[in-house]
């Protein structure tokens, strides 16, 4: 394989994690757990069905009882309490819920219950019909939504299986000849294993879009469709759209995937978590790298994860922090395969205190013991800010997030009303530099990859 100067690279061939790991990694509830029972859910549709109290209470086979108990949970939290029984019901569902509130387990356990009670099991051969498709618009969110399947299908007879770019397309085929009844991808990868006919949407029951606002947007939207095509029509099928934010043109668009949908809220839509504390400073462009250091000084060897625009910002100001004595990594889409797999890891272990990273980690990822979040340089959206700071405070755990805001920056000057909005709604203090931002709040405007932004992976 070559790289994007032609140079020859080797073809990276991911290991999956032993089960132990597995378990291990998985964030713990949080002192304030029981405040998502607070949230304000709204219900909308035809004869919506109505939610559940307890895990017992969906009818989920003791096998999967068992694995949530494994993972720590004893009770729903609200979008589970509401989203499962919806799919029970075979209804197509958009979810909108706050960041780290349990979306992947709300979608995930009633479609894994159904395709063990239907007596689903995998089959070897060249050519895979899985019953379940889950699309995800980053490496690391597939990959992470595999590992929480594999934690609920240990030990059983379904077989769970990822695809996605800058790995060996061979190891994955034979992966996936060795069966697969549910399959995460990212939507190139996908399209490139329906284009050769090594999967065949035929049989597919349940069809998942997570992180359904990114799918959607111009990036991914005709992938989409493109997939969506070869799969059974929409009333053929369950469709399942996930996010913690969901514009006004994203929802218009969700129509024409969906049949007759429940729509589900819970808590203000496109809100950040109340568990996250929210500061903002008025920082210039050249005193930031300054700043950033005070911060690091003040907080020790807190876990934190720093959020850059640009790529090739990411691996110079990794590069600072270690030369000032902080444990540091970065992810970015430029980076290898192996090398963004790594760094998550090191991360992820407290091998490396410090991840700096661009929007490829900014959606889904569960990152145990993280406890602050600094955006060195502020999002183009409102949206993707919300989850940034996501990346923290999550299931009831307490974080923090820091945000530095240039008022020379006619970018951050567009965020700034949407800010001020995030900020009154978690009744967190507004700053007076804030209040003279004008115009709305940026829209989800995603950056291209030509000029260094770094959004997410199509493969």
């Amino acid at each position: 394989m070559k790289n994007k100067e032609g140079k020859d690279v080797e073809i990276y061939v991911p290991v999956e994690i032993s089960e132990e790991q597995l378990f291990a990694q998985g964030i713990k509830v949080g002192i304030n757990f029981d405040n998502f029972d607070q949230s304000l859910v709204t219900v909308t549709g035809d004869n919506c069905p109505p939610p559940a109290g307890s895990f017992e209470e969906m009818e989920l086979r003791q096998f999967l009882i068992n694995a949530v108990s494994k993972c720590g949970f004893t009770r729903p939290t609200p979008i589970q309490k509401y989203a499962v029984p919806c799919v029970v019901a075979q209804r197509d569902l958009i979810a909108c819920a706050q960041t780290g509130s349990g979306k992947t387990a709300a979608f995930l356990l009633p479609i894994i219950n159904d395709l063990l009670k239907s007596g689903c099991s995998a089959t070897s051969g060249p050519v895979q019909t899985p019953e379940a498709v889950i699309l995800a618009p980053t490496r690391e969110l597939a990959i992470q939504i595999k590992d929480v399947a594999r934690m609920f299908t240990i030990g059983s007879i379904l077989r769970v299986v990822v695809i996605y770019g800058g790995t060996s397309t061979e190891a994955q085929s034979r992966s996936l000849a060795g069966g697969c009844n549910i399959l995460i991808a990212t939507p190139g990868r996908l399209k490139d294993f329906v284009g050769r006919s090594k999967v065949l949407m035929e049989k597919v029951k349940y069809f998942v879009m997570d992180e359904a606002d990114r799918l959607l947007d111009l990036g991914f939207s005709e992938v989409i469709r493109e997939i969506g095509s070869t799969m059974p029509p929409k009333g053929s099928k369950v469709t399942l759209m996930f996010s913690a934010t969901f514009p006004e043109d994203v929802q218009m668009l969700s129509n024409e995937f969906l049949h007759n949908p429940v729509e589900l809220r819970i808590g203000i839509v496109g809100a950040a978590s109340n568990d996250v504390i929210q500061t903002v400073f008025s920082v210039e462009k050249n005193k930031k790298r300054e700043k950033l250091i005070e911060i690091l000084r003040d907080l020790g060897s807190v876990r934190t994860m720093i959020f850059v625009e640009q790529k090739k910002n990411c691996d110079f100001i990794a590069t600072y922090i270690c030369m000032k004595g902080f444990d540091a990594t970065s992810i970015h889409g430029d980076r290898l395969q192996r090398e963004r797999e790594i760094a998550l890891s090191e991360f992820r272990k407290g091998v490396r205190s410090v991840l700096v990273a661009t929007n490829v980690a900014a959606r889904g990822l569960d990152i145990s013991g993280v406890e602050q979040v600094i955006n060195y340089d502020l999002p183009a959206s409102i949206d993707e800010y919300v989850h940034r700071i996501g990346r923290t405070g999550r299931v009831g755990n307490v974080g923090k997030a820091v945000s530095f805001f240039d008022p020379s920056d006619a970018r951050d000057m567009g965020i700034a009303p949407g800010l001020v909005k995030v900020l009154a709604s978690c009744h967190q203090e507004v700053p007076d530099f804030l209040q003279g931002g004008s115009g709305g709040a940026a829209s989800n405007v995603y950056t291209d990859e030509a000029s260094g932004a770094d959004s997410g992976d199509m493969w």
